[in-house]
């Protein structure tokens, strides 16, 4: 199956946000040796989104890494006056989100990985939870996750092969 969002960098304008940057070590028989992991998030603030994972032996290589592989993986999010078109649950390892609409004015609430991701997106009212794991990565994933799985009344539609007007109307 072939994914519709898939979308390409090319003529947009993205923002890219550092989520995380984490240090890590390995020991060797000649003593320690450090690098760093970023994960790194990138959107053009009107629906599209990506992210991706940088490792380095500098902090400013792997944020650099992190920006190249984030718009590799960008894809097209539905938004409802700035605000999500329904409730929705994502998961992505010990990590559980939970993203729930938002009437205007109420603002993005949500904590850490989860707002640079809905930040980088566009939305700008939302309430969401995160339970589980507190991992960044992982968070950052399970929020994309359940983004993905947003689907508007166009799409619901054309899904079900009716006009737009019938989704609302039963």
């Amino acid at each position: 199956m072939v994914n519709r969002r898939k979308v390409r960098s090319s003529d947009l304008e993205l923002k890219d946000r550092l989520v995380a940057v984490q240090r890590v070590v390995k020991v060797t028989k000649g003593g320690r040796t450090f690098s760093f992991a970023a994960i790194v998030v990138v959107g053009d603030e009107k629906g599209v989104v990506g992210y991706g994972l940088g490792k380095a032996g500098e902090v400013a290589s792997a944020i650099s890494k992190g920006t190249e592989d984030a718009k590799k993986n960008l894809v097209k999010i539905p938004i409802f006056k700035g605000t999500i078109p329904h409730e929705q649950i994502g998961k992505f390892g010990g990590a559980k989100v939970w993203l729930k609409p938002a009437t205007s004015g109420t603002g993005v609430k949500a904590g850490g990985a989860m707002r640079h991701v809905l930040e980088s997106v566009g939305i700008t009212d939302v309430l969401a939870k995160s339970k589980g794991s507190s991992n960044p990565h992982n968070l950052v994933k399970a929020t994309v996750n359940a983004l993905m799985e947003l689907r508007d009344a166009a799409e619901i539609a054309y899904t079900r092969q009716v006009d737009v007007n019938k989704v609302f109307n039963g």
